[in-house]
């Protein structure tokens, strides 16, 4: 019986909201190695085009830049950075507050705190009330 060749991948370290709002939701894709040479490493993207690594650079550094898509690949499956805590909804009001132009703070400096409140407020699930808070 012959056991069946070990699939090896090259890794990228892909952020899915990079169009919109703020970085940070990491994920790792997995592209298969379908050839090896002396000089270039063959991988499929997404079961799409292939492509190619330097295979020199990549074996030596563990990444390495493919420019035709700008993006950087690893032999080994990358450490999703750390992610920052969001601010809560008192956090984002008090910032609302501190930026009010009847506080010294400028008229867009105040819209911008308030579309930032706005957005997490409409994003929050809301909390349904207790029996006793409905009589």
């Amino acid at each position: 019986m012959t056991t069946p060749a070990r699939t090896e991948y090259l890794y990228e370290l892909w952020d899915a909201n990079w169009d919109d709002g703020p970085l940070g939701n990491y994920k790792v894709l997995a592209h298969p190695i379908t050839r090896k040479t002396a000089r270039r490493i063959y991988f499929t993207r997404n079961g799409h085009r292939p492509g190619f690594v330097d295979r020199q650079r990549i074996e030596a550094d563990g990444e390495v830049f493919y420019r035709p898509l700008a993006r950087t690949f690893h032999l080994n499956p990358p450490e999703i950075p750390s992610q920052p805590k969001p601010p809560s909804l008192a956090e984002l009001k008090q910032a609302m507050a501190d930026a009010h132009p009847d506080r010294g703070g400028t008229d867009e400096a105040f819209i911008a705190a308030r579309a930032r409140y706005e957005r997490a407020r409409a994003a929050t699930p809301a909390v349904p009330a207790t029996p006793e808070e409905t009589q």
